[in-house]
């Protein structure tokens, strides 16, 4: 574990408690996930800690138009503590904690292949049935598992994937 993610983490609690009381939690997310990307933008990031830079101006330059206030009261306080340069960190743990709130698993599907429609919808179903619950589903594509595809949902990890299935092959014959 990083020492970022480490010291995000607090703030990341505290947003999320603010947000949950708030039932806001769809609308400090848009708006972390906004701030986040904005300090990533390297010329952003050089000016977090440019004294030539009010604060005000930093915020104003980082903050979704929309944002709750809270979420400007929030980033006063991150700028404050010299933390503004977490927020991508911190936004990454908030979607954890509001995911868990909301009893949705997230989960990565690497195929070796772009996913047809109907076979996302066939492996989201399963997903769906298998946590019963919601699944909010990531794609990517990874040419090397030759076929198959390999689920990844947090604490479970399910490899269906052809490479996967010749390493095993290899290693049975190997014995």
């Amino acid at each position: 574990m990083s020492q970022a993610t480490t010291l995000a983490r607090p703030y990341a609690r505290a947003i999320f408690m603010l947000a949950k009381e708030a039932s806001s939690l769809k609308d400090v997310s848009e708006a972390l996930a906004f701030s986040a990307q904005a300090v990533g933008v390297p010329r952003v990031a050089d000016m977090l800690g440019d004294p030539r830079v009010s604060v005000a101006q930093l915020l104003d330059l980082i903050s979704h138009p929309e944002a709750p206030e809270s979420v400007r009261g929030f980033f006063s306080v991150l700028s404050e503590n010299g933390r503004l340069a977490l927020l991508p960190e911190i936004y990454a743990l908030f979607e954890v904690l509001r995911a868990e709130s909301e009893h949705v698993v997230k989960a990565t599907i690497t195929s070796a292949e772009v996913l047809s429609a109907e076979s996302l919808k066939s492996l989201t179903d399963a997903l769906k049935k298998r946590f019963g619950g919601d699944v909010e589903v990531q794609t990517a594509v990874d040419a090397s598992l030759i076929g198959g595809a390999v689920i990844d949902a947090g604490d479970v990890v399910i490899d269906g994937s052809v490479r996967n299935k010749l390493v095993r092959l290899n290693a049975s014959l190997a014995n």
